[in-house]
């Protein structure tokens, strides 16, 4: 039986002061037409708050969830088993996050761990900005074995009154994770040893006021992307055999003129690592960029807008097809046709209805 896409899309169903609405029912599970675009809900569960980032791993056929729940000292990430063919998710079991605002996770160790970065705010509780959670056979999840704290904060007083991680991520050779964090202007950086202890191991300094969210890797080159959300700025950075990062380009995600109150959210880079994409809240567009293969420059291909208010989160499906864009404050999914060739999208008049979504993840898999 030939793979289908499957989308597994996390949405707000809790209020929060920061959040516009909360329409959403939890986690929705859906299959993807990549030929035309046309989407099918399968199932969801609402047995979850706020999972605003989600993780999926196709082998195990398990999903991890961080709940961001606004007030709360510490915030939790849960581990879910998926069945496909009946389109349900069912819980296996959570754990505490070590920090609060839980807003990213992803796998490494060859799948053996689990990272979390907490956004932050406030004080008090635990207040770690990354942990590492072992994945047990079950897939389940176990304590966190390590974790750190990050201090400092950038001139943005407003935004930057503290360590804010927003993205954790292993480099594709494993062993070194890389986290962006939003409050002080660093992408800081770590060894992950076998047991999944995390020890210091640097930090490259963006911009001051960049506020760098999310992290992107080349597929094949020693290169990292970063997005600023605060200064609407996308960064191109070297990676040394060191581990030491340097920047290589940076390039406005914003077109010339635009005087729009603008927050970058997601970053994703093309199967073929050739080109970018940038999701901007405010001008409400995706930017498209090329990157040079040979140097790591980054050219300005396309604004298109994103079809909707405020783009939180965006995915590229496996084959690299389709783009589809979370619009968090218009309750709908875009789905746009990507060309391989030039990296353009058009919108595939296919918008998914579905209640503030704020996460994607899209997978290949036969039922």
């Amino acid at each position: 039986m030939a793979d289908q896409t499957y989308l597994f899309v996390g949405s707000l169903n809790r209020a929060a002061p920061y959040f516009q609405a909360t329409n959403g029912t939890g986690i929705s599970l859906f299959r993807f037409d990549d030929t035309t675009g046309q989407a099918e809900l399968l199932g969801e569960t609402a047995d979850i708050d706020n999972p605003t980032f989600l993780s999926v791993d196709p082998a195990r056929r398990t999903l991890y969830a961080g709940s961001e729940v606004f007030g709360r000292k510490e915030g939790i990430v849960a581990a879910y088993r998926y069945d496909l063919g009946e389109g349900r998710l069912d819980y296996i079991n959570m754990q505490p996050a070590l920090g609060s605002i839980t807003a990213y996770n992803s796998f490494a160790g060859g799948g053996r761990f689990l990272l979390v970065a907490n956004y932050a705010m406030g004080e008090g509780g635990p207040d770690r900005s990354v942990a590492v959670f072992p994945i047990r056979d079950d897939g389940g999840l176990d304590p966190a074995v390590s974790s750190a704290a990050h201090e400092g904060h950038g001139p943005n007083a407003e935004r930057q009154e503290r360590s804010h991680a927003h993205c954790a991520l292993e480099l594709p050779g494993g062993g070194q994770v890389l986290v962006a964090d939003l409050g002080i202007d660093e992408v800081v950086s770590y060894r992950l040893d076998p047991d999944g202890r995390l020890e210091p191991a640097g930090s490259y300094a963006t911009a001051p006021g960049a506020g760098p969210r999310h992290l992107a890797f080349h597929p094949s080159k020693p290169f990292v992307f970063v997005i600023n959300e605060l200064g609407s700025t996308i960064s191109s950075l070297s990676l040394a055999a060191d581990g030491a990062l340097a920047e290589i380009d940076t390039r406005s995600a914003l077109p010339d003129g635009a005087t729009v109150h603008n927050d970058c959210s997601d970053l994703q880079v093309s199967p073929d690592g050739r080109f970018l994409y940038g999701c901007n809240r405010g001008h409400d567009s995706v930017v498209v960029m090329a990157v040079d293969q040979d140097g790591g420059r980054l050219a300005t291909v396309q604004h298109i807008p994103c079809g909707g208010s405020t783009p939180r989160n965006c995915a590229l499906t496996p084959s690299g097809g389709h783009l589809l864009v979370a619009n968090q404050n218009s309750d709908v999914i875009t789905v746009f046709r990507r060309d391989p060739q030039s990296g353009r999208l058009a919108d595939a008049g296919r918008p998914i209805a579905t209640g503030t979504p704020m996460c994607i993840k899209a997978i290949s898999a036969s039922r």
